[in-house]
């Protein structure tokens, strides 16, 4: 495996771009390839067994295209999908689940809210990591029904988002939560429209620079860091290519987007 061989990253759709977003800023150099299920989002809603067949599908594009390293920027396919993931292949995998820790080992009013798909949330290690952090502490956990279908749908920003948020928010507000962990790649989209609804002392957690910290020391750990200036990242979607081109639109950078059949 070469050092200047890309990253590999796959995601139920474009939520997991804003993983991607924080493994470029952190990591320049390194030749990056995306992935965008798109055809078969959201995954939130779809048993075990198919979130691991598509967790498998997606890795072994990527494999094909030669990565060194894959990065599960998908909350769900990541607490379903991952130990299978690595038990089957020579490659090592970043996952990316709800950041719960931060959010109990910081919390005043020790109440917490995680928003989150329902495959995550019912997932056997997303129960193992909240009852490892959570003792003593309320978790409000609410499932964001329809928050990816309309992301994927370039809608972040519409009054019928914030008005599906108001709506999953209250219980936690009721419960008087001082943070809240994003427990979705695609969420992040949704931080202005957040920062509207929460009053000023809930704070948002998302885990982006995390899993980039992580990849970077990974990375170093395996002596796989890149010593030169790589290719421009390639993104690719199974769906319509106009959503996720709008989303990287705003980085500022000219990001080619093809259509793949995958």
């Amino acid at each position: 495996m070469s050092k200047d061989s890309p990253i590999g990253i796959f995601d139920s759709g474009v939520g997991g771009t804003s993983i991607w977003k924080e493994v470029h800023s952190l990591l320049p150099l390194e030749h990056t390839i995306y992935l965008a299920d798109s055809a078969n989002a959201p995954y939130g809603e779809k048993s075990p067994e198919e979130i691991t067949r598509l967790s498998i599908k997606n890795t072994e594009k990527l494999l094909n295209m030669g990565c060194k390293l894959i990065i599960v920027a998908c909350n769900t396919a990541t607490t379903n999908s991952i130990q299978t993931l690595r038990s089957t292949y020579d490659v090592p995998f970043i996952g990316i689940e709800p950041a719960i820790k931060p959010a109990a080992l910081q919390t005043k009013t020790k109440s917490i809210g995680i928003l989150a798909t329902k495959g995550t949330l019912s997932s056997a290690l997303f129960a193992r990591t909240s009852d490892l952090y959570s003792k003593d502490i309320k978790v409000i956990e609410v499932v964001g029904k329809g928050l990816v279908q309309e992301i994927e749908r370039g809608n972040k920003d519409s009054v019928q988002v914030e008005a599906m948020l108001a709506e999953l928010l209250r219980p936690m507000l009721d419960a008087g939560i001082d943070y809240l962990v994003l427990g979705c790649s695609h969420y992040p989209y949704l931080i202005p429209s957040l920062k509207k609804i929460l009053p000023n002392h809930v704070s948002i957690i998302d885990s982006g620079m995390a899993v980039a910290k992580q990849t970077k020391l990974v990375l170093q750990s395996l002596d796989l860091l890149t010593e030169s200036q790589q290719a421009a990242p390639e993104f690719f979607t199974n769906a319509d290519p106009i959503i996720l081109k709008n989303l990287l639109s705003e980085t500022g950078e000219n990001l080619k987007v093809s259509y793949l059949n995958f």
